[in-house]
């Protein structure tokens, strides 16, 4: 033992041991996930239970466990009950999503074939049996041939008149908006500036007040355009039954989709999957960001990553260069390296109060003050913001950047500067043109790690900009396109929000999967662009040190 021990194969062993006790947690932790996450886009089989009391049940079975008899409250024996989580739905009718039954309860499950699930824009999925097709307030469709027949053909036009309303809503209305705002805010400055002589630019607002009058007769007019697309979506209705006989009128503006699981084959599944994951990365979310999609969330991540990398490299470099090539080795500079070094293990929400009293307080109340002072007390940049939650990131990962950038630069012989200057370069053309690319997948390392982090980070978010729901994505087609002013989503708010915070935890389990895992790829997928470019750097400058 004691030769092993001088040896040090005992601590390869060890170490060996440890690598792949970490391999296995991290595969056991990525198939829970993907296991979990797969009840948001699989289309499982809808049960119907007949109880002992004749009441009937009818929905997905969520979750089954077994609980000892002999904790139960009539215990009688020690054998094991095995029970079931249905996901039931209706919760307009309900009230509840889930319900738990126990096997000692249940007389009958069956898979009935025409059982439906209806996904809606509220109230959750519908499970039940559709009857008729309702048109202009009288069923025009009862048999299941007829149904079938047409059922298809009303929701894709149903269909397009929510698109139209969407882009009426959010395009047409939101311009309208955007410009009237607009116009307001340039009076409130006309008017904030000539406070004591209003008449010198009175013609003016009155040309500003007479732009808002015309977009507000717009707006009336598209608004009037809405209601009467929704009158018009209002007259066909799909009626339906829930497994106790209970008839609904669901509108079909109202109706996301609706299958059959139970008579799906492996082709339809498998397009029904592929159509769920799209509405997933390319939608917006509803229902309490329970379901839907997370387009807003993933726009906020990467935009966040993409904005704290242009902020904390350039930083990070130039502080690592001036530490290692310019600066006087001594105590003042050890001083400094191990603070940066410190500032690395600092916790995360402290550089979020940071970000919180100096970018935001300090930098944007200065900014409102000297540029929006007629926005006043409103805050335009005095409030959180992605710029301000990008740069409170690039604060946080800074100390990685210039620690691997240190190192990186490190590692550079001193025969190849010094060679280079042997050749009449000067120190800094050394530096640009010899030392910076040889050292540059050093520095890819320093901006790996940091994305990772900075992609996963949550506390200081939460204080410097990030919500439940933008209504508004930090870039859209109106000057300056780039409105960094702006609060955003994030994937990592968002499972906290919806995993904690959401009024129907158990629905959004899914959801919560789901986006992990989402995010998880992600960051995966912008190390690998990375590790790619630093391979690829790499074997261009490649030296002896590599």
């Amino acid at each position: 033992m004691k030769n092993l021990i001088k040896k040090g194969e005992i601590f390869i062993w060890l170490t060996g041991l440890g690598l792949g006790i970490s391999l296995v947690m991290i595969s056991g932790l990525m198939f829970l996930i993907v296991s979990n996450s797969t009840d948001y886009f699989y289309p499982a089989e809808v049960t119907k239970v007949q109880k002992k009391d004749n009441t009937m049940l009818l929905g997905q079975i969520f979750d089954e466990q077994f609980v000892p008899d002999a904790s139960l409250p009539d215990s009688l024996s020690s054998t094991d009950v095995e029970r079931y989580q249905f996901k039931i739905g209706n919760r307009d009718i309900y009230g509840y999503d889930f319900v738990w039954a126990d096997e000692r309860e249940i007389a009958s499950m069956t898979i009935p074939e025409e059982a439906i699930v209806i996904e809606r824009t509220e109230y959750g999925n519908f499970y039940g049996f559709i009857t008729a097709i309702q048109i202009y307030g009288k069923n025009k469709f009862n048999t299941k041939q007829e149904i079938d027949k047409i059922f298809f053909h009303i929701l894709d036009k149903i269909s397009d008149v929510r698109n139209q309303l969407d882009k009426l809503e959010k395009g047409k209305i939101g311009e309208i908006n955007y410009y009237i705002e607009q116009a307001r805010l340039e009076i409130e400055q006309l008017t904030f500036h000539n406070k004591k002589n209003l008449k010198v630019v009175q013609t003016k607002i009155d040309k500003l007040q007479d732009e808002i009058d015309s977009y507000q007769l717009e707006y009336e007019e598209v608004l009037s355009k809405t209601d009467s697309l929704r009158s018009y979506a209002a007259n066909y209705k799909l009626v339906v039954n829930t497994v106790d006989g209970t008839s609904v009128e669901i509108p079909f503006l109202n109706i996301i989709r609706k299958y059959k699981p139970n008579g799906m084959n492996l082709f339809s599944k498998s397009g029904f999957i592929i159509s769920k994951i799209w509405e997933f990365v390319s939608s917006d979310p509803r229902e309490s960001n329970t379901e839907g999609g997370v387009l807003p969330a993933i726009f906020g991540t990467i935009m966040l990553v993409v904005l704290m990398s242009v902020a904390v490299v350039p930083f990070g470099v130039i502080a690592a260069l001036y530490l290692r090539e310019y600066a006087k080795q001594g105590v003042m500079v050890r001083f400094v390296r191990i603070a940066v070094n410190n500032l690395a293990g600092v916790p995360s929400i402290v550089f979020g109060v940071f970000g919180l009293g100096f970018f935001i307080y300090f930098v944007g109340g200065t900014i409102d003050q000297l540029f929006y002072p007629e926005k006043l007390p409103t805050p335009t940049y005095g409030t959180g913001g992605i710029l301000w939650a990008s740069l409170t990131l690039a604060l946080l990962t800074l100390p990685v950047v210039i620690v691997a950038t240190e190192e990186s630069l490190a590692s550079i012989p001193r025969g190849i500067r010094e060679a280079s200057i042997a050749l009449g370069a000067t120190k800094w053309q050394t530096i640009r043109r010899i030392v910076l690319p040889s050292a540059a997948p050093g520095i890819l390392t320093g901006i790996i790690l940091s994305m990772a982090r900075a992609a996963g980070e949550v506390a200081p978010l939460m204080i410097t900009g990030v919500v439940k729901l933008a209504p508004n994505l930090p870039i859209d087609g109106y000057f300056p396109f780039f409105h960094l002013d702006r609060k955003f989503m994030h994937l990592g708010f968002h499972i906290y929000d919806v995993g904690f915070q959401s009024p129907n935890v158990e629905a959004a389990l899914p959801m919560v999967y789901m986006t992990t895992l989402l995010l998880i790829v992600i960051v995966i997928l912008l190390n690998l662009t990375a590790m790619i470019t630093r391979a690829r750097l790499r074997k261009k400058y490649q030296t002896s040190t590599f």
